[in-house]
């Protein structure tokens, strides 16, 4: 069964949606770390430090996948969705149905 278009630009929808929903519940993860030792609880400053690094990196990490995502749902728009941004050859659709937001085929991947 090959996926048209239309069934990856939803699955491209469900995955933003749901990296939003991931960005928003960790709102809290990424604030200022409090200097008071009480507001903490047994977590040492340094391990809410961490945290919060690690927090920080991972909405990164869900940035770089939205406009990874956006761009794809963009090349949906312009009829050029599944088409390497290198060779201009066909991606794989296992590999769209990997990752719906792939912009090489594997041999320019590697």
């Amino acid at each position: 069964m090959r996926l048209n278009s239309e069934q990856f630009r939803q699955l491209l929808i469900a995955r933003r949606q749901e990296l939003l929903d991931l960005s928003q519940l960790a709102t809290d993860s990424r604030k200022p770390v409090e200097l008071d030792q009480q507001s903490i609880g047994r977590l040492s400053r340094q391990d809410a430090l961490q945290q919060q690094a690690m927090a920080k990196a991972q909405e990164n990490l869900r940035r770089r996948d939205l406009a990874r995502i956006d761009r794809a749902l963009g090349r949906i728009e312009d009829d050029t969705y599944g088409l390497c941004l290198e060779c201009e050859e066909d991606i794989a659709e296992k590999r769209l149905l990997i990752d719906p937001a792939t912009e090489l085929c594997l041999a320019c991947k590697a």
